[in-house]
C-alpha cells in the first residue's frame, strides 16, 4: 500500500499509511559542558517513535546526568523504567534542537519530538532524513496564542 501525502502541524509532508524510517548523520552535544567534544553519530530516524534515545556509551561520552526516570512502552509492548538524561543539543544540516533523551539500546534513535522541533522529514524513497523542503532556510513551527 502506498501512503498518500499529508501535512503535519509544522507543514511538513508525511505519508499516511506508513511509518517513516531513515538514517541521518547528526551531532550530539552536552550544552552544559562546552569543553566536551560533540559526538557525531548515524541515527535511526523513526517517525513512529517519540523520543530521542541514546545508548549508554553516548551518555558516558557526553557526561549527561540522569534527570529523571520514565516508564516506556517498547515496540514489543513490554514496559521498562529508563533513565532520562539531558539536556542534549542535536544538530542536523542547518537545524538545531534541544531535548532530553531516554537511555536505551545500541543505536541513537531520533523520534518525532526532536524531528518536529527541528522541522525535519523522513524521505521514504531514499530512507533518509531531510530538512523540510517547505522551509529550507529556517525551521518552522506552529504556536497557538490563547486569548
Amino acid at each position: 500500500m502506498v501512503g498518500r501525502g499529508v501535512r503535519s502541524r509544522s507543514g511538513a509532508i508525511g505519508y499516511a499509511g506508513c511509518m517513516g524510517l531513515g538514517t541521518a548523520a547528526v551531532t550530539l552535544r552536552n550544552p552544559k559542558k562546552p569543553d566536551l567534544a560533540p559526538v557525531a553519530v548515524v541515527a535511526l530516524a523513526d517517525s513512529g517513535a517519540l523520543h530521542l534515545c541514546i545508548p549508554e556509551h553516548v551518555r558516558i561520552q557526553l557526561d549527561l546526568e540522569e534527570i529523571d526516570k520514565k516508564e516506556a512502552t517498547l515496540a514489543d509492548d513490554s514496559r521498562r523504567l529508563l533513565p532520562y538524561v539531558g539536556p542534549i543539543e542535536i544538530r542536523f544540516g542547518n537545524r538545531v534542537g534541544f531535548v532530553g533523551a531516554l537511555v536505551l539500546g545500541n543505536q541513537v534513535l531520533l523520534g518525532a519530538i526532536p524531528m518536529e522541533d527541528m522541522d525535519l522529514v523522513v524521505v521514504p524513497s531514499t530512507r533518509t532524513l531531510a530538512v523540510n523542503p517547505s522551509s529550507p532556510n529556517i525551521a518552522t513551527t506552529v504556536v497557538k496564542v490563547l486569548p
